[in-house]
């Protein structure tokens, strides 16, 4: 009667092997299915790389999520590993029960009936341990896949960082050569500009009302226009066609990657205007510029080399209130840039 009340025990707690082990297996599947999203995900990760700072961002994101991800990865290990020991002390226990059982057949206990019993549960036993071996052997191949595959997890997440790295030395690197290239193209024009303000002089001449402020050759606007209007002053305009001349000199000696232009600023005094052509100085400034490019474009000039702004009193030289102050802010100022 106890040794049948055992054995009932016994089969009782052997039976929900199986399904433990399914429900292992079910769990390395969906490791395994994460695994592969993670191989996915890493595609598109090395397809983004090649993009610069935006890029670079999103790439940190994902690298921060492959971090995780790998964190999730070593603890649902650590999970298998864990559950593999509880199945091998089972199976140590299994084996304790099998050898006992041996001693008891070697003891010749029993009748024949008895003996056969004793056979037919060995072999039960032989069975079962059989079946959880070849379990235990099918977890260990899946825990070896599974380890196979973090370590390659972590090498892609070590080869992601490493571009990173690079990626940044790069742009770094790009943005110095940049910096540097932006700097001699400064140099460059401000030598161009030089020798332009240098060649107006040359040919204008020593005038009170042209003369060179600070990058600027600038004209007092009775030079060019009747005041108050925004035509020009009828008849030759010898000033213009010796600017329109310099421009073009210059046009052949700057190198076509240079971005330069002239730009023609007007300018007028604080005394406000307010007419049905001009309703603020304002109109009067631009006025007053676009009618200077357009000689200049009829001279001969690229229209694209040239720009016209108006800034009406905004910008004066002199802030006295006098008349000689209010003849030095009516102007047009040309000066070479980049455009």
């Amino acid at each position: 009667m106890a040794l049948a009340t055992r054995r009932t025990k016994r089969e009782r707690g052997l039976n929900y092997w199986p399904s433990y082990v399914d429900a292992l297996s079910t769990l390395l599947l969906v490791i395994v299915f994460l695994l592969s999203i993670f191989v996915l995900g890493q595609f598109f990760l090395t397809q983004e790389i090649a993009g610069r700072d935006t890029a670079l961002d999103r790439l940190n994101r994902q690298i921060a999520e492959l971090t995780d991800l790998l964190a999730l990865e070593r603890s649902q290990r650590r999970e298998a590993e864990d559950q593999f020991a509880a199945l091998q002390s089972t199976l140590s226990a299994t084996e304790a029960e099998q050898a006992r059982l041996e001693a008891l057949l070697a003891e010749g206990m029993g009748a024949d009936a008895r003996a056969t019993e004793l056979t037919d549960r060995l072999d039960e036993e032989r069975q079962e341990t059989s079946r959880a071996l070849n379990q235990v052997d099918l977890l260990n191949q899946q825990l070896a896949a599974l380890r196979r595959q973090i370590g390659a997890l972590e090498a892609a997440l070590e080869a992601s960082e490493q571009r990173d790295r690079e990626s940044q030395t790069r742009i770094a690197d790009l943005g110095s050569r940049l910096n540097v290239a932006l700097a001699q193209r400064v140099q460059e024009l401000a030598r161009y500009r030089s020798d332009f303000f240098g060649r107006l002089r040359q040919i204008i001449g020593t005038r009170p009302d042209i003369r060179i402020v600070g990058d600027r050759f600038v004209f007092q606007s009775e030079v060019l226009f009747p005041p108050g209007q925004a035509a020009l002053r009828t008849g030759p305009q010898p000033e213009l066609e010796s600017m329109a001349s310099a421009i073009l000199e210059l046009a052949d000696e700057i190198p076509p990657d240079i971005p330069w232009i002239v730009r023609v600023d007007g300018h007028t005094d604080v005394r406000p205007i307010a007419t049905a052509q001009f309703p603020s100085n304002w109109y009067l400034s631009s006025a007053r510029a676009i009618a200077v490019v357009n000689y200049l474009q009829q001279s001969g000039v690229p229209p694209e080399r040239l720009l016209a702004a108006g800034f009406g009193e905004f910008q004066p030289i002199d802030a006295a209130e006098t008349d000689e102050a209010y003849a030095r802010n009516r102007r047009i100022e040309f000066k070479l840039t980049e455009r």
